[in-house]
């Protein structure tokens, strides 16, 4: 039988519960268990697919075209394994499914109430990757949100009866708070602390485990006070200082010990040290790179950094796979323009234009892949920036000055990029897109056959629309040449222009399955371009 943690939050929001939830699995990973993570948010949307990056960050997808959590990609990238439908729930998918039985009369005229029937549900949607036929050791179950909400209390009673339906040995709570400094006094406050394992408390579940968010070293009699006044084992106070990667957390977190005192509470032996050679070795490179590129990343969400998180992470990863600093500097599409190109982009070592959907910015991301082409800067564009790269070579090398895909302008009478066929009928904006991995055979000699080192590959996918395979001869005739497409259908999954040092564009994600351990091919292939790019700037 499985072992369950849930790891909750409190104080504030934005803590970290997934980077704990992901370190805590790495280090039971490295001890040799079976390991997954899920995550439950408490919003009413069924998933994030339909919601604004503003509003949530970026939307994370799996191989099984689940639309997630982005803490799914933090997971992922940890663990080195990969997640499904199964690890993200919402609380409109749960209420969705009990409505959805209620009206196939499966509650026998019953009441339908939060408790037990919306609680059942959370509870059996937890337990399911606990099953037998899985083979995990452990289940770690990421609570959204912060105790106190109104929106998380079944989530939270859930928790509670679970504790006490498995027992103590099977079953452990890691509560997540904030130990704030405060300047003015010079001390740390517990207050807090307090109050939130009391709120939690008053819910009927008590923390096995506290793990303090500082920007201060907890000292032992601080650790002690909390220890005493929250009704915890000292050792199970765990300090969580500032780390300078979120790749350094993991360590940390064995050196507080995290990892042993979740093993001794439940039972288990502690004697298998945890094998973190090859995350030690990242970690290395990571900080003590011998070269150092800037990557401009041309989006309309920059403000927001979890907009792109997946991407910026697989640059991380790229980069300490090249033995180099990836500095990113985030170019804004809706405020660049022809006339202001050039003191934008002039010292960038490469260009990654990012995905996205609508009109906003759009003409910024075709002007930035145009300089790119034409000054032999390397290119990548995902998805929306692969579409771009094709409309932007359709209107300046092919001489179709009014191309664009029927995204933007339904009327265009060149669209390179149009609606796919079995997107035409859809009414329902909500996982309907095509959505995860699909197969890409590649044309031998292409940079992507270079990056991948094999015929075919598996990539995510998230987008409605496609190139126009109608355009095809024509593109090919004049410079740009398709190097991967699906075997099944013929959508063009990849585009190249041959005679450019570097311009690739990818219709998939390849930045969802980029990990720790294994590094997105084209990520590493495109930062190793920059870096040729950089060293022939500094000869001259």
């Amino acid at each position: 039988m499985a072992k369950y943690i849930f790891v909750t939050g409190g104080v504030t929001s934005s803590l970290g519960k997934g980077i704990i939830a992901a370190s805590l699995a790495k280090l039971l990973q490295a001890r040799g268990f079976k390991t997954t993570i899920q995550k439950f948010d408490p919003y009413i949307n069924v998933d994030p697919g339909t919601l604004n990056p503003y509003e949530h960050g970026e939307c994370y997808v799996t191989n099984d075209g689940a639309e997630t959590d982005l803490d799914l990609g933090h997971y992922e990238r940890f663990l080195n394994t990969p997640t499904s439908q199964a690890n993200n729930v919402t609380t409109g998918r749960v209420y969705q499914h009990v409505i959805n039985k209620e009206r196939q009369g499966a509650y026998l005229g019953k009441t339908v109430q939060v408790i037990p029937h919306i609680t059942d549900e959370i509870k059996r949607r937890m337990l399911l990757l606990g099953d037998e036929s899985h083979g995990y050791d452990f289940v770690i179950t990421e609570l959204g949100g912060t105790v106190g909400d109104i929106e998380s209390l079944p989530y939270i009673e859930a928790v509670r009866q679970l504790k006490w339906d498995l027992g103590d040995d099977n079953c452990l709570v890691v509560h997540l708070t904030l130990i704030p400094y405060l300047k003015a006094a010079k001390e740390l406050k517990t207050k807090p602390t307090q109050h939130s394992v009391k709120l939690l408390s008053e819910n009927g579940i008590h923390p096995d485990v506290i793990v303090c968010r500082t920007e201060k070293p907890l000292y032992d009699e601080l650790k002690r006070k909390i220890a005493q006044f929250c009704n915890v084992k000292k050792e199970a106070v765990i300090e969580s200082l500032d780390a300078d990667s979120i790749y350094a957390v993991p360590l940390m977190m064995q050196n507080e010990g995290l990892d042993t005192i979740c093993l001794k509470l439940l039972g288990l032996s502690t004697e298998q040290e945890p094998d973190l050679a090859k995350w030690k070795d990242f970690l290395s490179k990571l900080r003590y790179p011998k070269h150092k590129v800037t990557v401009g990343l041309i989006g309309k969400y920059v403000e927001l950094q979890d907009a792109y998180k997946s991407i910026l992470e697989a640059l991380i990863h790229a980069g300490a796979i090249n033995e180099c600093k990836v500095e990113v500097r985030n170019v804004h599409s809706e405020h660049l323009t022809v006339e202001n190109a050039v003191e934008q982009l002039q010292n960038l070592d490469g260009i990654l234009v990012a995905p996205g959907f609508g009109q906003r910015g759009i003409e910024g991301k075709i002007e930035a892949i145009r300089y790119a082409r034409e000054n032999g800067i390397p290119f990548f564009g995902i998805c929306l920036g692969m579409q771009m790269a094709v409309v932007e070579f359709a209107r300046n090398v092919l001489g179709h000055t009014d191309a664009f895909s029927t995204e933007m302008d339904p009327e265009t009478p060149h669209p390179v990029i149009h609606l796919m066929e079995e997107q035409k009928n859809i009414e329902h904006m909500g996982g309907t897109m095509r959505l995860g991995s699909y197969d890409c055979e590649i044309t031998p000699g292409s940079i992507l056959a270079g990056a991948y080192g094999t015929k075919t590959v598996q990539e995510r996918h998230r987008h409605r629309y496609e190139f126009n395979n109608a355009y095809l001869d024509e593109f090919e005739a004049n410079g740009m040449r398709a190097v991967g497409k699906n075997p099944q259908t013929g959508l063009v999954e990849a585009v190249e222009v041959p005679t450019h040092p570097f311009f690739l564009g990818a219709q998939f994600h390849p930045e969802y399955k980029s990990t720790v351990e294994a590094p997105a091919p084209l990520f590493v292939s495109f930062i190793a371009a920059a870096r040729k790019y950089r060293d022939k700037k500094e000869v001259k």
